[in-house]
């Protein structure tokens, strides 16, 4: 922060790290609802699969004559593999939001344990500043709010450096 612009407390320091823990953990509750949902889908093509399965087999007595080249029972199985094709995808995407939700968590867990910190031993706030900017970088923790810029931001910005957090969004991703 420059040494024109407004004085900052230890407490403000405190309250931005709690503030951001808090904004993390919204990101969470939303990422978390949304692998809920598509959870859901997955139970509900399988409670589908499971039915088909179970009409295609209770279709099936007696001797069955020689298939001809496309019969109803590949076309469901056709069916049946695209609804598999799709689940493995949907899968796919909850794994991928559940490894988000832990990055997300851990740093929402960092945030209000540095905040935690520094109210209890940080009695200058040039020195809470340099705790929360160090924070930030070494967690990449711009790549984590699209919507607001951190105070890592800031900093390079009055600095005149620009924050390079492309390695970052691969892991936070949002």
């Amino acid at each position: 922060m420059s040494d024109d612009g407004p004085e900052l407390s230890v407490d403000e320091f405190v309250e931005y790290c709690r503030t951001q823990a808090g904004l993390l953990s919204g990101k969470v509750e939303r990422m978390s609802d949304e692998a809920a949902a598509l959870l859901d889908e997955i139970d509900d093509e399988m409670t589908e699969i499971q039915q088909r399965l179970d009409e295609h087999a209770e279709g099936v007595t007696g001797p069955q004559s020689p298939p001809s080249t496309q019969t109803p029972a590949d076309a469901d199985l056709d069916e049946i593999e695209d609804v598999q094709s799709n689940l493995e995808t949907k899968q796919a995407l909850v794994e991928a939001k559940q490894t988000r939700i832990e990055a997300f968590q851990a740093l929402a867990a960092g945030y209000a344990e540095l905040g935690a910190e520094i109210e209890s031993t940080v009695d200058d706030a040039q020195d809470a500043l340099q705790r929360v900017v160090e924070f930030e970088a070494e967690q990449n923790a711009p790549a984590y709010f699209d919507e607001r810029e951190t105070l890592l931001e800031s900093v390079a910005t009055e600095a005149g450096t620009e924050v390079d957090d492309a390695e970052a969004d691969d892991d936070a991703g949002d």
